[in-house]
């Protein structure tokens, strides 16, 4: 089990140095970082201030340099090891309180999972959000992840560090949940088995494709969150809840909206779980070298979150 976490640990880094760019600014091709992600989410159509992804990223390296593409990395990273540890744990006992892997516990193994890790996630990518909004320059507020989080409890309290907490545990536990259905059902369709040389090709295949599910499953409120946790920062709060925050952003913008920054979305979910499953399985077969499962011991190998997972044979 302690391997299994160190893999997933060292697996989720690599996602996320992986992710980052993607995250900012949605090229279709090349790495880019998550920034533009947030700022085409928050943005108002009324005074947009990019014209789209590419323009995005031209204006933060023209205004930031390449290193303005990795602002608010450090929250994520900062987070990492907390939320596999939930993530790992409340999965596995998950599946073992169930009693079978099969799909469906795979689902419900998963969704607690992803529920259970809001505790961390929210806070994290509520500082995130702010440290990729915030200009440039000496004039910033905040000066990391950890002095944004402080600002914010010393002006708001608990209920501001956990902002978008409820949109978050919507946005999570079903898409952990399709996550871990679609990973199952792909690693047993894939034939992944120890020892196979097309194992890590299959281990890339079935982890991007999973990723792409598990966030078309539940973009709409990815975009709602992002909203939620940006409001407020420039000016007066415009939204009362999840709902109010869903009729304005349609009145204003259409059902477009919760689909703005998706194509880019999915082009950075399939290399981040792709290169986290690699990693994953790197480690492991360094680790253990040519030790295999038996068939049916699935439960004890329990993944370790949306892009650790790894086949029950393994």
């Amino acid at each position: 089990m302690a391997l299994d976490f160190l893999a997933g640990c060292a697996g989720g880094v690599a996602g996320v140095l992986v992710g980052h760019p993607f995250d900012t600014v949605k090229m279709s091709v090349s790495l880019t970082p998550e920034r533009a992600l947030v700022r085409l989410q928050v943005q108002s159509m009324e005074k947009p201030q990019y014209r789209g992804t590419l323009h995005c990223f031209q204006a933060i390296i023209k205004q930031e340099s390449v290193l303005g593409l990795y602002r608010g990395l450090g929250s994520p990273l900062m987070g990492l090891t907390f939320i596999n540890a939930l993530v790992f744990g409340v999965q596995g006992n998950t599946l073992r309180a169930l009693g079978q892997d099969s799909p469906l516990n795979q689902f419900l193994a998963g969704a607690a999972a992803g529920a259970i890790q809001c505790v961390i996630c929210c806070p994290m990518e509520l500082a995130k959000t702010r440290l990729q909004l915030q200009e440039a320059g000496p004039g910033r507020t905040y000066r990391g992840p950890l002095d944004c989080l402080a600002q914010v409890y010393r002006r708001e309290g608990v209920r501001g560090v956990n902002r978008g907490m409820v949109s978050t545990l919507l946005r999570e536990t079903p898409s952990f949940g399709v996550y871990f259905l679609t990973y199952d059902v792909l690693t047993r369709a894939l034939g992944c088995e120890p020892g196979d040389r097309l194992l890590v090709p299959k281990l890339l295949l079935a982890g991007g494709t999973s990723g792409i599910a598990s966030w078309l499953s539940t973009y709409p409120l990815d975009v709602v969150k992002s909203r939620l946790q940006a409001d407020g920062l420039r000016g007066a709060p415009r939204y009362q809840g999840i709902l109010d925050c869903v009729r304005q952003s349609y009145r204003a913008e259409g059902w477009r909206v919760f689909t703005r920054g998706l194509a880019s979305t999915l082009l950075r979910a399939f290399p981040v779980n792709a290169a986290t499953f690699a990693t994953v399985t790197v480690v492991l077969s360094y680790a253990r070298g040519e030790e295999a499962r038996p068939e049916g011991d699935a439960v004890s190998a329990a993944p370790a979150g949306p892009a650790l997972a790894q086949p029950s044979s393994l």
